[in-house]
């Protein structure tokens, strides 16, 4: 079962639907709202939210405490990154969410809580969590911004379930398109009786071992499909410059 990623009164729109942008990109939905300032449903969230990640917003729950929120978890990482005087134990992101992983796949709750852009979370909000997260950043500027925090959460909660590849958006373009063996044989037919012509293959007795090299060179090179027309395209060029 995913985290919970429950902010804390969060102050501003832009920010709650920045933040539900960056749940939905690595597939987190849940998300709850401890006392918004400015109340809720908020139109500067929905905005941007933008498309899909809006149905975060749909089925984000709003709870006047961070104890209420928290009723059924079972375990919770409260994020900051000043030191604290409460005895925790302290992560990265990557640490928690590999313990959180290994927590939900015993059945455990357990959710993410995050601060008020310009204080982040009280002493208060942080003695209810069992565990510390803490960015490893730049220590003369460690403040991250709301939907970053969030982002580099869910990331790490993800990663070892994403592609290891970005999937492709829609039909690949030519250029990374590998040219298909016929394409090649053309392409370097086309080259051989261009460099015939102009007595490229000179002495006739080395012609033919000219030639193998040449055929092998096509057949080791990566060609795309779009590599094999600019290669046509410039030999016709030279060949009608003469």
């Amino acid at each position: 079962m995913e985290p919970a990623i429950i902010l804390v009164r969060p102050q501003m729109g832009e920010n709650i639907g920045a933040a539900a942008r960056a749940m939905l990109n690595f597939g987190l939905t849940d998300m709850r709202l401890v006392a918004p300032r400015d109340g809720w449903p908020n139109p500067k969230a929905i905005a941007m939210a933008s498309g899909a990640a809006g149905k975060v917003l749909d089925q984000a729950r709003v709870y006047p405490t961070l104890a209420e929120a928290m009723a059924d978890i079972d375990y919770a990482y409260a994020t900051t990154a000043r030191g604290r005087e409460l005895t925790k134990p302290v992560m990265t992101p990557a640490q928690a969410m590999g313990d959180a992983r290994e927590r939900t796949a015993t059945g455990g709750r357990v959710a993410v809580i995050f601060g008020p852009e310009r204080a982040g979370l009280e002493n208060d909000d942080v003695a209810r969590a069992n565990a510390i997260i803490t960015v490893p950043v730049n220590p003369d500027f460690p403040s991250l911004n709301l939907a970053q925090a969030v982002l580099l959460t869910g990331y790490e909660w993800s990663r070892d379930m994403l592609p290891a590849q970005p999937a492709p958006h829609g039909r690949r373009p030519d250029g990374e398109v590998p040219a298909t063996r016929i394409e090649i044989e053309k392409l370097a037919d086309h080259w051989e009786e261009r460099l015939d012509d102009a007595g490229f293959f000179f002495p006739s007795e080395k012609a033919p071992a000219m030639k193998l090299t040449l055929r092998n060179l096509w057949s080791r090179l990566p060609l795309t499909k779009a590599d094999t027309r600019i290669f046509h395209g410039m030999l016709r060029q030279l060949v009608r410059r003469d």
